[in-house]
């Protein structure tokens, strides 16, 4: 029963029987005849088919809940009794913050993938907290507080937030000379932080400044904002990762360089297992060395205009 199980974890997974085929390598009539021989030695239906969507009945979604968690377990067990004789292998499937992830973790997979041949990866962008354990990730990378103590997390580095404007936005509407100028100034704001309307800052004595703000335009991706500051349409809290070209070449100003905003650290977040498999491993450590010496982490001689 268990190789039937896996093709009904691989169908809902995949969303169809012809792409959990294609990753099964194996052929659409041969799952879905597992499928239809678990359902029977059930006693169930576990899936509703139509011609254009699969979806879960009630028994399918809590036989599903279980049974992704078990796979996970025995494919973690299996991966981590080859890797002590074998290279890392396998699909290794990464969930990453947008912006982070296309700036400073997909440039650095082709040396990944040249170190290890026998691992396919999967990039999946997303600036949401996602169920790490649900969807199959093996790693997930999160900027930030971790809630989840159910996860085990490797700590890659850290960032702060800056608040900067375009030369051209400040030659317009103005320099804010303190935080609290901000509230009558054009803001952008990121959508899926808790805090993106109230900035927080702490000066040289470790006294924390906050002001509230109303936004002029909202975005979902860190970019966008960075894009729409670029071009003099607002001032915003851009994370430094962000920052390091734009403030050298003097095309983005940081307002307040005397204020230090919260640090954030950056984690690789993985499943807690006894057995970490070869290709999570490899992956987390490939990472942690690449990011070592931060390319984002730079400083900013500009002189702001007044």
């Amino acid at each position: 029963m268990l190789e039937e199980i896996r093709n009904f974890v691989a169908v809902v997974q995949a969303g169809s029987f012809t792409r959990a085929a294609e990753e099964l390598n194996s052929a659409r009539s041969v799952i879905s005849k597992r499928l239809s021989q678990l359902e029977r030695q059930l006693g169930v239906r576990l899936l509703n088919r139509t011609t254009r969507r699969l979806s879960l009945t009630e028994a399918g979604e809590r036989f599903y809940q279980e049974c992704s968690v078990s796979l996970s377990g025995i494919d973690a067990a299996v991966d981590e009794v080859r890797s002590l004789n074998q290279e890392p292998r396998g699909r290794l499937f990464v969930n990453l913050p947008m912006s982070f992830g296309i700036l400073h973790v997909a440039p650095l997979i082709p040396a990944f993938m040249a170190q290890f041949p026998l691992v396919q990866v999967e990039l999946n962008f997303d600036d949401r907290k996602v169920d790490v354990i649900d969807p199959g990730f093996d790693v997930s990378i999160r900027i930030g507080e971790l809630e989840d103590s159910s996860l085990a997390a490797r700590r890659l580095g850290t960032c702060c937030h800056q608040v900067v404007a375009a030369p051209a936005y400040l030659k317009q509407y103005g320099v804010p000379q303190s935080p609290q100028d901000l509230v009558h100034h054009r803001i952008a704001s990121f959508r899926f932080q808790e805090s993106a309307l109230e900035w927080t800052f702490e000066d040289n004595e470790g006294q924390p400044q906050s002001v509230k703000l109303t936004a002029a335009v909202v975005s979902n991706n860190s970019l966008a904002i960075k894009e729409i500051v670029l071009g003099g349409g607002a001032i915003a809290r851009v994370p430094s990762f962000l920052l390091g070209r734009e403030l050298e070449k003097g095309s983005l100003i940081n307002l307040f360089p005397q204020l230090t905003s919260v640090s954030r650290d950056i984690y690789a977040v993985f499943p807690r297992r006894e057995y970490m498999p070869a290709k999570t491993r490899a992956f987390i450590e490939f990472l942690a060395q690449a990011l070592a010496a931060p390319p984002w982490q730079v400083g900013s001689s500009t002189t702001l205009p007044r």
